[in-house]
């Protein structure tokens, strides 16, 4: 896909706007320590940190799993046209429910959130415990979340993006980041993105609404707790990685944060 072509598509736009793909990498070798090169990515979506993992790790392999197709047909297209279709393995499944997923894991990494879509706290568990046998020992499990005063109040925050265009000139991509607003009494929260696409001062794509999200926030402390009852040792908590996010700046402010959890050797 062109560069042209991708800006109309909404997980390439939120590739740039949200995502630092090769960062998380970094991110997620430094955490595990040891020269990891297996990864599972759940809740993958476009899969762009298995992406950056099998082109930026030597001898990497990657295997991305998510329910929706849509985003795993486009995972799939990039990774062709990218050269790493061969190092990433992608599977449609619920990560929620699959007893196992692909060969043992030295990273398993939850991002984009998305351990939010983990509503209640048994299903938290269940799953986290299935994370725990997937690994391999000395393996760590990675999820992002966020948090801070403004958590679960309704706010947001606009960025603008550019984008280079084959065959010369550029798009400037006009992303928002949402929150609709959450109830601190259950932890769910309901969050948007939109983007906006102009070249030449003219407006080419408006995706209001692009992905809307209904997400259970739990805490560091929450996401800690419950790693250590499924059998992990809890790790340590740092600043996340999201380009954009939060709630009224809240993230961008350093309310990102990723958790993590190690199986013992």
């Amino acid at each position: 896909m062109g560069a042209a072509g991708a800006v109309f598509d909404r997980h390439a736009l939120y590739e740039l706007c949200v995502q630092d793909a090769p960062a998380a990498v970094g991110l997620l070798r430094e955490i595990h320590g040891g020269g990891a090169s297996r990864l599972a990515e759940d809740f993958c979506g476009s899969a762009a940190v298995s992406r950056a993992w099998a082109r930026l790790v030597p001898g990497g392999r990657a295997v991305a799993a998510d329910i929706d197709a849509a985003p795993l047909a486009y995972a799939e297209a990039r990774a062709r046209e990218e050269g790493v279709a061969s190092a990433v393995g992608f599977v449609k499944a619920d990560v929620l429910a699959d007893e196992r997923i692909g060969e043992a894991a030295e990273v398993i990494f939850v991002g984009n959130f998305s351990i939010g879509e983990v509503h209640g706290r048994g299903v938290l568990l269940a799953y986290l415990r299935r994370c725990a046998a997937r690994l391999a020992p000395g393996g760590v499990l990675v999820c992002d979340t966020y948090g801070g005063p403004t958590a679960f109040g309704a706010g947001g925050l606009t960025r603008t993006r550019l984008l280079r265009l084959a065959g010369g000139g550029s798009a400037v991509v006009r992303y928002a980041w949402e929150q609709r607003g959450g109830d601190w009494r259950t932890g769910m929260v309901e969050t948007a993105l939109h983007f906006r696409v102009e070249v030449g001062g003219e407006v080419v794509r408006e995706l209001p609404a692009a992905f809307v999200y209904r997400w259970r926030l739990w805490s560091p402390r929450e996401l800690a707790e419950a790693m250590e009852e499924a059998g992990l040792k809890f790790g340590g908590v740092r600043s996340g990685l999201e380009v954009g996010g939060g709630s009224g700046g809240e993230v961008e402010s350093g309310g990102a944060v990723v958790v993590w959890g190690r199986r013992e050797k």
